[in-house]
């Protein structure tokens, strides 16, 4: 064992006291433990604590389950049946929230880390890996000019994709949302897996998708979750992004891949942040974009002055404007409150409201409705 490694054990076993001992040997333990029935079993080797419990996340947000302990210091729970999805979740020890030890796929994102699991369906559901032709996610990395910094976004191309063939291909931008990293599409979203059922159904066209970093001022990360969407540096973070994914990631894309450059081979989505992105980007650039789908989207304080040109005529040229956010949603106040807008002036989209929170488990969803619609 190295150095570095002895010296995170003992951090982790100073700062959490409560799984000292049995935890950190205890490799044995199976958790999360998904049966044929659909439950699934939590499992934690923690004898000297009090209180533990699961914090599940479903499409209607996160969930505090108790956990019981055995006579030999092993917490355990077993849920109910749960409905196929792919499920996120953290561990609460006496106050403490932690990754589960014993997990093997993990949520990437800069402040809310935790384990993830899948629950099969059957059928399978759009988002599962399945025996269909596979795309592939390429990972690029470059140097930005407008940021100044090192970034990267990564590119899905569909199954049968020929980087030299003769077939050009409509183009997706997908943003990730606030906290997020630019895999998110790929490790919570499982885009990839969603467009390869998708073509493979017939159900979408093949398409490339390319998934960038979102951050135009990355500095907003400093401020944690305070104060989001009332800062000047979000409105810089917006405005930012745009320059960026208008002048330095589209033009990469369009270097290195075969596809189609006029503006209705182009669509722009995201949730979130990335939906906020989505707005600006697209509605500010409809010369760009003639598709567009924000979801869950943070909404600007003042449309009028964000959208100075936006009108009825201008918009006419939209394909579509597909506008979803999740009934359980704290952002569906403003976006109901843009809707209005956008119908005073009487601006057409596509009104789309779901069961469900601001929730990886709608946004999958999301994505499997709106890219049945792209480039028809």
């Amino acid at each position: 064992m190295t150095h570095r490694w002895l010296v995170c054990l003992a951090y982790f076993a100073l700062t959490f006291p409560f799984l000292t001992g049995a935890t950190l040997v205890a490799q044995d333990i199976l958790s999360p433990e998904v049966h044929p029935d659909r439950s699934v079993t939590f499992r934690l080797m923690a004898p000297a604590a009090q209180k533990v419990e699961v914090r599940l996340e479903d499409a209607s947000g996160e969930k505090p389950l108790a956990m019981t302990k055995d006579d030999n210091g092993l917490w355990s729970l077993t849920t109910q049946a749960l409905t196929p999805d792919i499920y996120s979740y953290t561990l609460a020890v006496d106050g403490g929230v932690i990754i589960d030890p014993n997990v093997h796929e993990f949520v990437p994102n800069h402040f809310g880390q935790g384990g993830v699991f899948t629950i099969p369906g059957s059928p399978a559901e759009a988002w599962e890996e399945t025996e269909v032709p596979h795309g592939e996610v390429h990972h690029h990395y470059y140097k930005s000019k407008i940021v100044g910094d090192q970034r990267d976004f990564f590119v899905y191309t569909p199954p049968g994709f020929e980087a030299k063939g003769k077939t050009k291909y409509p183009v997706l931008y997908l943003l990730h949302g606030y906290s997020d990293f630019a895999n998110a599409w790929t490790v919570m979203g499982h885009a990839n897996f969603i467009l390869d059922n998708l073509i493979a159904q017939g159900k979408a066209k093949p398409m490339i998708v390319v998934m960038p970093l979102g951050y135009g001022a990355p500095k907003l990360l400093e401020h944690g979750w305070k104060n989001l969407g009332h800062d000047e540096l979000w409105q810089t973070n917006i405005e930012k992004f745009s320059d960026v994914l208008l002048t330095e990631v589209m033009p990469q894309v369009e270097q290195e891949y075969p596809v189609k450059k006029d503006r209705e081979s182009r669509a722009i989505a995201g949730l979130s942040m990335g939906g906020a992105e989505t707005l600006y980007a697209g509605l500010n650039h409809i010369d760009q974009f003639a598709w567009m789908a924000p979801l869950s989207s943070a909404i600007f304080d003042e449309p009028a002055k964000t959208f100075p040109s936006l009108d009825a005529k201008q918009a006419e040229k939209i394909k579509l404007l597909w506008i979803a956010v999740g009934k359980e949603d704290g952002l569906l106040k403003p976006n109901r409150e843009f809707k209005a807008w956008l119908t005073s002036k009487n601006i057409k989209f596509t009104d789309i409201e779901t069961d469900g929170a601001h929730t990886w488990p709608v946004w999958r969803r999301n994505l499997v409705a709106f890219a049945s619609l792209l480039f028809r």
